[in-house]
C-alpha cells in the first residue's frame, strides 16, 4: 500500500468514526438502538470492512457492543470510557458542550488542588522548571488568551502540576484536563485577553509549588478551577443572550 493510499484510508477511518461517535453523542443513535453497519457504510461510501474497523475501535470505547445474532446495539454514556480523548472531543464538540465542561470543571475541583498540594512535596526540579516556564508562557502570550500560543502554555501548566504530584493516576487525567483546555479554546469561551486574576493565580501555584507550600498551592489551585467554570458560564450566558 502506497504512502498516499495509507493516508486515504486513515482519513476515511477518522471520518467514519467522527460521524458515527457524534451520533452517539448526540444521541441520534440512541442506546439500545442497533447500528445497522452495511446501511451506514453505504450512506457514507465506506467499505464494509472500513466500517468493521470503526465498531471495533467504538467497542473498546465502551459505546457499542456486538452481540451474536442481533448485531451491533448502541450502549447508554454510562458504559463510554470517559476519559477516551475521541469520547471527550466529540462531547465537548456536540450540543451539550456547556455540560460536559461543567463536569470535566467539577472533576478538576477534586483532583487538581490535591494534585497541586502533591507538588509542592513532591515535583522534580525539572517539573518545577516546566511549571515556571508554561507560567511565563501564559503571561508573555495573555494579551491573545484565545489562541493555540497561550492555550499551549496553559496546558503545559496543568500537565506539569498534575505529573509534579508523583501520583500516577492524577497524571493520568493530564489528557482529560486538556481536552478541557482544547474545547474551550475551540468553541471561542475563551476571553481574547486573559483575565489577570487568572493569570495571578497561575502564578501563586507556580510560586507556592517552588516554595513547597502545599496548603498555598491548593488554594490558589482551587481558585483557578472555580473561576475558570465561572468565566465559562459567564460567556456562555452572554453569548446566548447575544443571539
Amino acid at each position: 500500500m502506497s504512502e498516499g493510499t495509507r493516508d486515504a484510508a486513515s482519513a476515511q477511518h477518522r471520518r467514519l468514526l467522527d460521524t458515527i461517535g457524534m451520533r452517539i453523542v448526540e444521541g441520534e443513535l440512541a442506546p439500545g438502538a442497533r447500528l445497522l453497519t452495511a446501511d451506514v457504510a453505504a450512506e457514507l461510501g465506506a467499505s464494509r470492512s472500513a466500517m468493521r474497523e470503526v465498531v471495533r475501535v467504538l467497542e473498546t470505547m465502551g459505546m457499542v457492543e456486538v452481540r451474536r445474532r442481533a448485531g451491533v446495539e448502541v450502549l447508554p454514556a454510562d458504559r463510554w470510557s470517559a476519559y477516551a480523548p475521541e469520547v471527550l472531543r466529540w462531547r465537548l464538540d456536540g450540543s451539550g458542550r456547556l455540560h460536559a465542561l461543567h463536569e470535566l470543571s467539577q472533576l478538576r475541583s477534586a483532583i487538581e488542588p490535591l494534585a497541586a498540594r502533591l507538588a509542592a512535596a513532591h515535583a522534580t526540579p525539572q517539573q518545577r522548571a516546566a511549571l515556571v516556564k508554561a507560567v511565563l508562557g501564559m503571561v508573555e502570550h495573555g494579551d491573545c488568551a484565545d489562541e493555540p500560543e497561550y492555550l499551549q502554555h496553559d496546558v503545559d501548566f496543568h500537565a506539569a502540576v498534575l505529573r509534579g504530584s508523583g501520583n500516577p493516576y492524577l497524571a493520568g487525567l493530564a489528557d482529560a484536563v486538556a481536552a478541557l483546555l482544547h474545547g474551550r479554546t475551540a468553541h471561542a469561551l475563551m476571553p481574547k485577553r486573559a483575565d489577570e486574576t487568572a493569570l495571578r493565580l497561575h502564578q501563586e501555584v507556580a510560586s507556592a509549588i517552588t516554595a513547597r507550600d502545599p496548603e498555598a498551592a491548593a488554594a490558589a489551585m482551587a481558585a483557578i478551577v472555580a473561576e475558570a467554570d465561572d468565566a465559562v458560564e459567564a460567556m456562555a450566558s452572554s453569548a446566548s443572550s447575544d443571539r
